[in-house]
């Protein structure tokens, strides 16, 4: 999955990376053109699409969703059809306009720069809470192989520790964040496919418990569930947003998100059945380590549990690696655009280095506060929280096909495919909305608050570029 030599060198493409690293401004007209343009065809985007879905919030969602019983597993069946109506309009939107940057290109081309800041904004606050979240989901790998769940103070100084890491490694330049994501890579898959195969051979229906055991209606449930389960599906955007490194990206586009997101979805679907199967329920809803819980189960012992938990500790490190280098390039790109801080473009070693230091130094204060908040679930509510921002962009895209559709503009829709178009559409944008409502009060509260903070700091750009456009104007007279 490792996509080494195909994509430029100033966009490096580490493999837990959701989204590829922008060549250009994403706003940038001659963005998709250029020595590097074009660089992958359709099986390495399909590669880049599923390799960057599959990262590390897999280690514990089946944990996470256990509560709810096995209607999460429908909820994962309802995601998948939600994730691919979304990939569908991504690729369709990406034949309309094959640039680098996704839903922040269309959101922007659409709607002008305050929606372009919005999916721009929103997708950032997405990176550095991931990255909250999957620090805090390593804490309990490694509280595996040393003790630090015992104490909230402990567990919190780890996962402090395991963001800085990465971020150091990111400080260091970019050929260090390849070298971590290969082996991070290849440590990732090892305990995925021997709990998703070797699983079912283990499998016993008695071990999966009640159907709905979250204490209220199936749909409620479904709607709970499916929002937790969206984390594990960051990503589905990934050659949508690298458009502009994808050879013939109107026709390979659409096709990579759909194949790489079904792929992913049934390597999800499957590692998560064989947890259900062999980690007793009661047990699993309180594991901070489920996939060496059921390696456990399967072979006896703790020997293989340990294993895995190194495995994914490596993983999931590797995989802040590659989330801390995204959340860097995402406002890098905006600020080229002049919709960010101009200090956000500053770079070393082919690094935004004021992007990493500002997102770690947020993931750091967010993980603090949800330690030491009094929530018993960390994890959850910081999943959640990126569901909320993650569903913005996705909105946001969805909207501006609707718009192409409905503008009547000559060449702006295929009337041969009209009524799918619309139809796929229309499922994407619900879909969105009900990940948003599903994600709960507690997370759109947290949310919405990161989005007005962004309102202020897009009030602050727009009067500064106002403001260099006059000054601009006067010197021309």
């Amino acid at each position: 999955m490792h996509n080494t030599g195909t994509v430029p060198q100033s966009a490096p493409a580490p493999a837990e990376i959701p989204a590829e690293t922008p060549t250009a401004p994403a706003g940038d007209p001659h963005g998709d053109s250029g020595r590097h343009a074009r660089r992958f065809g359709l099986p390495v985007a399909t590669a880049l699409v599923m390799g960057n879905i599959i990262g590390g919030g897999i280690f514990l969602l089946p944990a996470s969703i256990a509560p709810y019983g096995t209607v999460s597993l429908v909820a994962f069946g309802v995601l998948t059809v939600g994730a691919i109506a979304l990939a569908l309009v991504f690729g369709r939107l990406a034949a309309r306009d094959p640039r680098t940057g996704g839903p922040y290109v269309y959101a922007r081309e659409a709607f002008g720069d305050f929606a372009g800041f919005l999916a721009a904004w929103s997708y950032w606050i997405t990176t550095w809470v991931s990255n909250a979240a999957l620090a805090v989901a390593a804490v309990g790998y490694l509280d595996v192989l040393v003790p630090v769940n015992q104490h909230r103070w402990t567990a919190c100084l780890a996962a402090l520790v395991l963001q800085w890491l990465p971020a150091l490694a990111n400080f260091a330049g970019t050929r260090y964040v390849g070298a971590v994501q290969l082996v991070s890579t290849v440590l990732k898959f090892v305990p995925l496919l021997l709990v998703a195969v070797g699983g079912l051979f283990f499998f016993d229906p008695a071990r999966l418990g009640p159907f709905n055991s979250s204490g209220q209606g199936a749909i409620g449930a479904v709607s709970a569930s499916a929002a937790l389960l969206l984390f594990s599906y960051l990503g589905v955007e990934s050659a949508a947003v690298s458009a502009g490194e994808v050879r013939d990206a109107r026709r390979n586009v659409g096709r990579a998100t759909v194949i790489g997101t079904a792929g992913a979805a049934l390597v999800y679907l499957l590692g998560t059945l064989s947890v259900f199967g062999t980690v007793a329920h009661d047990r699993l809803v309180t594991s901070t380590a489920p996939f060496s819980d059921a390696v456990n189960t399967m072979f006896g012992g703790s020997w293989g549990g340990t294993a895995v938990a190194l495995a994914a500790l490596v993983s999931m490190t590797g995989c802040l690696n590659g989330w801390t280098l995204l959340s860097a390039q995402t406002p890098y790109a905006a600020a080229r655009d002049g919709l960010f801080p101009s200090a956000f473009t500053r770079r070393r070693r082919g690094v935004p280095t004021v992007g990493v230091g500002v997102t770690v130094v947020l993931a750091s204060l967010l993980t603090v506060y949800n330690y030491f908040s009094g929530s018993g679930r960390v994890f959850e509510v910081l999943v959640l929280v990126t569901t909320f921002t993650a569903t913005v962009p996705y909105l946001l895209a969805a909207a501006a096909q609707i718009f192409h559709l409905l503008s009547g503009r000559p060449g702006a829709v295929d009337r041969s495919r009209l009524v799918r178009d619309c139809v796929v559409t229309a499922v994407a944008a619900v879909f969105s909305v009900w990940l948003m409502a599903g994600a709960g009060y507690a997370a759109v509260y947290q949310g919405v608050l990161f989005l007005f903070v962004g309102i202020l700091v897009y009030a602050v750009m727009a009067a500064r570029r106002q403001r260099k456009r006059a000054q601009a104007s006067a010197t021309g007279r």
